[in-house]
């Protein structure tokens, strides 16, 4: 069973909104508000049927207020939206979290994760983390990518030499988005501030033989499905984890900042290449979520990263897992 023990408890009006019913979700601000912005402990360890699930925590992007960081809502919208999820409005607070599995003794990583100091200088906790839980990073067999953002792939290359952090693991990826990045012409058809990005992964990341080019819907483990959710980048994808008795949706960044999205599942990010596809990707999937009763985790939840989303007229409640 999924571990219930820590998770926020939000009161009626979750429970009643959860089986169907018309109660407002008056309680969520309480539940963000209990996360800490930073974990006392890195990691958490819990089970979603058969399957060990670890979250491990490598830092958080104190991001200051742009507007340009949601094309559709103001500064003041979105410091509103994060007063009544109980969170500070000081900075826009990004949380990065990478899961790994263990399925039949196999470890397999979501995301590499951003490298030590490369995305954010304080996102540099990952191999600490990573090695207070128990995993080996030498041991990863595979790593499953999202897709291909500084945040989620940095952490595959070493700083400054760009050498294979996980040179013996298997590397899958949406086929779309590998061949996007590493078209040729690519770079120079990217926004000026994608060029450096955009440059290193097309240098790089060719150069390696471990790529395992994948389609929508294919198994990429067992019990494992990518499944397309574009939008955000051209081959975004989630995963589906199928433990039997319970199912889980490592959702990368379909719903990166819940305080803001789920309440406002119509605003579009900056990082979002295609905001209305990506609106249109988070509508579709956090519903089969909910109508399916899947657990989800996602990359910039508050850590460690996983909780349960309700509808709430034509948007969502958000409730997040609490860490004892």
């Amino acid at each position: 069973m999924f571990d219930m023990t820590r998770r926020a408890v939000l009161g009626t009006a979750v429970a009643a909104a959860a089986f169907g019913l018309s109660s407002k979700l008056e309680f969520i601000p309480q539940a963000f508000a209990a996360t800490p912005l930073e974990p006392t402990v890195g990691f958490y360890k819990y089970k979603v049927g058969s399957i060990e699930v670890t979250a491990i925590y490598d830092g958080i992007w104190r991001k200051p207020h742009d507007p340009a960081f949601i094309k559709n809502a103001s500064v003041e919208d979105t410091k509103g939206a994060l007063s009544k999820a109980g969170l500070t409005t000081d900075f826009m607070p990004i949380p990065l979290t990478v899961v790994v599995l263990d399925i039949g003794g196999r470890k397999i990583m979501m995301d590499a994760g951003s490298g030590v100091g490369q995305w954010q200088t304080n996102a540099t906790h990952l191999p600490a983390n990573m090695a207070a839980a128990g995993i080996d990073y030498k041991k990863i067999d595979t790593i499953m990518i999202s897709h291909f953002h500084p945040d989620h792939v940095w952490g595959l290359m070493e700083k400054g030499t760009n050498a294979a952090v996980f040179p013996n693991a298997e590397l899958i990826v949406n086929a779309a988005e590998y061949n996007w990045w590493t078209d040729p012409g690519r770079v120079d058809k990217l926004a000026e501030g994608r060029k450096e990005a955009g440059r290193r992964i097309a240098s790089v990341f060719p150069t390696w033989k471990n790529w395992k080019l994948v389609q929508d819907n294919a198994e990429v483990a067992p019990g494992v499905h990518m499944l397309a959710a574009y939008g955000h980048t051209p081959g975004h994808s989630v995963f589906l984890i199928d433990g039997g008795s319970e199912q889980l949706m490592v959702s990368a960044d379909i719903m990166y900042v819940p305080a803001l999205l789920a309440p406002h599942p119509e605003w579009e990010g900056a990082y979002d290449q295609d905001g209305p596809m990506a609106v249109t990707t988070r509508r579709r999937l956090i519903d089969r979520v909910i109508a399916d009763k899947i657990r989800i985790c996602g990359s910039h939840f508050p850590f460690p990263g996983s909780g349960t989303f309700v509808k709430d007229g034509n948007a969502y409640g958000f409730t997040p897992t609490i860490q004892a």
